[in-house]
């Protein structure tokens, strides 16, 4: 019995397919990585500009009040340690946001990171393990008082 065998020539295979497939996969890798860009992009600050307000001292003034205020609730135990972190976080960002004209409210701690402003980085820094573990603990009063110290040193 004999049986013959007979090899194609490697070239007569269609190289369409294998071409379609390799465009698509280019394709693909080209809209995942414009894709990972924007969205790198879009979270990080741009365009960042300090407006100094003329009325410094009045504003000064509002976030010592409110930093007197939440330390009244602390000292009356109105307030939990977490929720008095998280206060004092929106408080700081707040009064970066009023003195700076930087949108800070709802940067991470790396967008924060990025702009340049170690204070207020240390101090969010700080915040984060109280205001976000599942046990909160930390030194509120300690927290509170280099808040005051960075909204009264603030020029």
């Amino acid at each position: 019995m004999q049986t013959s065998i007979k090899l194609q020539n490697m070239f007569s295979y269609s190289i369409v397919y294998v071409l379609i497939i390799l465009l698509c996969l280019l394709v693909l890798l080209l809209i995942l990585t414009l894709c990972y860009l924007n969205h790198k992009n879009s979270q990080s600050p741009k365009n960042i500009v300090i407006v100094k307000p003329n009325n410094i001292n009045e504003i000064k003034n509002k976030y010592l009040i409110e930093i007197d205020n939440l330390l009244k609730c602390i000292n009356e135990n109105k307030i939990t340690n977490r929720k008095a972190y998280q206060n004092l976080s929106k408080l700081i960002r707040n009064f970066i946001f009023e003195v700076t004209g930087i949108k800070v409210q709802n940067y991470t701690l790396i967008d924060i990171k990025s702009i340049n402003m170690p204070v207020l980085s240390t101090l969010v820094e700080e915040y984060y393990h109280p205001e976000f573990a599942k046990e909160s603990k930390g030194d509120i009063i300690s927290s509170i008082n280099k808040t005051r110290e960075v909204i009264l040193k603030w020029h």
